[in-house]
Formats: structure tokens, C-alpha cells, sequence
């Protein structure tokens, strides 16, 4: 006797699918799109770089002036074509105002000043010893830092 294995048939209308269709291939590509869309968008660009470097200048300019008021001691700005530092005024003397942020800073690589050196001299009021305008060039772009004798420090696009 002669005997025959058992040979399982698959019906006809289940076909075995491998892989995935042209419709889940283009959903997934244009998910990936988005997300590569929006990484792209979130990036800093150079005027993006250039206002988050003079917000950093100005809010470190008006934190100084604040110490001024605060220790009741003049504290000076002194900035230049390289960078900026604070100093404060002890026993006649100008030394360096300790404290994170106010060490010497320089502009980032691409970032230019337009300026000779200054020194703007808070007084225990507040008030600045002059008006100034610090203008930072990057790529092209250009921000005004100004500096006025009220003590008031703004940043504005020209």
C-alpha cells in the first residue's frame, strides 16, 4: 500500500503578501519628510546667531548697570572690536566685577563689531556715562545695541 503524504493547499482567494504596498511606502516617506522638514526649520540660522549673541550682550550690559545700582559702585562696560568685560571701581581702582558672565567675552567667530574700544561707566543711579550704539555684522545681517544714558539698553535690525 501505497501511501500519500499530507499536502496542505492554500485557498486561492488568501494570497501570501511579503513586504508592504506602494500606499504604506509613500505614507512612511512623506512622515519622514515632515520630520526632516521640521528638523531643517528649527535650526539657527546666522541672523538667528547673530540676535541670540547681541539679547546675551545687551542682557549682560543691564545686568552690570543693575550691580551698579545694587553696590551702590560705578561698574564700567568696556567693549570692543574682540569682545567685552565688566569691571567695577574699588579703592580708586578698576578692577574685573567677579561673577559668572562678566569675565571677558569675545563675539563669536563670524561676528563682527563696528566700534573702536569704549568704556561706558554705570553710576550707582543707573545712569551711563554716555549714549552708544554697538553694531555686530554676521553674513550680512546687522543688529544695533543701543546703549542710552538713562541706563536703557535695546536691540533693533538695521
Amino acid at each position: 500500500m501505497h501511501m500519500r503524504p499530507n499536502v496542505i493547499s492554500l485557498p486561492a482567494s488568501n494570497p501570501v503578501r511579503n513586504g508592504f504596498s506602494l500606499v504604506e511606502m509613500m505614507v512612511v516617506v512623506f512622515i519622514i519628510g515632515l520630520l526632516a522638514t521640521a528638523a531643517v526649520l528649527t535650526l539657527p540660522g546666522n541672523e538667528r546667531k547673530l540676535r541670540d549673541e547681541a539679547e546675551r550682550f545687551a542682557a549682560r550690559t543691564l545686568a552690570a548697570r543693575d550691580e551698579a545700582i545694587v553696590g551702590a559702585r560705578p561698574v564700567a562696560l568696556v567693549v570692543s572690536e574682540r569682545g567685552y568685560y565688566f569691571e567695577r571701581r574699588v579703592e580708586g581702582n578698576w578692577q574685573p566685577l567677579p561673577g559668572r558672565g562678566f569675565d571677558l567675552t569675545g563675539w563669536n567667530d563670524s561676528t563682527r563689531a563696528d566700534l573702536g574700544r569704549q568704556r561706558i561707566v554705570f553710576d550707582s543711579l543707573g545712569l551711563a556715562s554716555t549714549d552708544a550704539v554697538v553694531r555686530l555684522r554676521r553674513d550680512g545681517a546687522t543688529l544695533s545695541i543701543h546703549l542710552r544714558r538713562d541706563g536703557k539698553v535695546s536691540v533693533d535690525g538695521t
